[in-house]
């Protein structure tokens, strides 16, 4: 039997797994196996983090809306059924861009859906 070598291959994915890790602190970006675990780990929590951006995102423009409605006198969720209810087709971020950044527009919108 020929004795197999890894040498290249192994070389090459230590390589790709340490620039991944490039920037982390101490042996996490020097040693191969600590790296390895700090890659998986970041990786994994990149995941979950573009995941929880959207919850985050979509709270905080439920917050902007809540808070911009309530000064009209009603709250976020009769603002919301009575959007709907006229089919209004405004999502929320839309909808909070308005809030912040025209607020005219946005007490004219709910003048209409009173």
């Amino acid at each position: 039997m020929v004795r197999i070598k890894r040498g290249n291959i192994a070389r090459k994915r230590h390589k790709k797994i340490l620039k991944l890790a490039k920037g982390f602190r101490g042996s996490h970006s020097k040693l191969f196996r600590i790296a390895n675990q700090q890659v998986m780990k970041a990786l994994r929590y990149g995941y979950h983090g573009r995941k929880r951006r959207k919850r985050e995102f979509r709270s905080l423009w439920i917050t902007r809306i809540n808070a911009a409605v309530r000064i009209e006198g009603t709250n976020y969720s009769c603002f919301i059924n009575s959007l709907k209810r006229q089919h209004i087709a405004l999502n929320r971020k839309m909808l909070a861009q308005l809030a912040v950044s025209d607020q005219n527009a946005f007490k004219q919108l709910t003048k209409i859906t009173h």
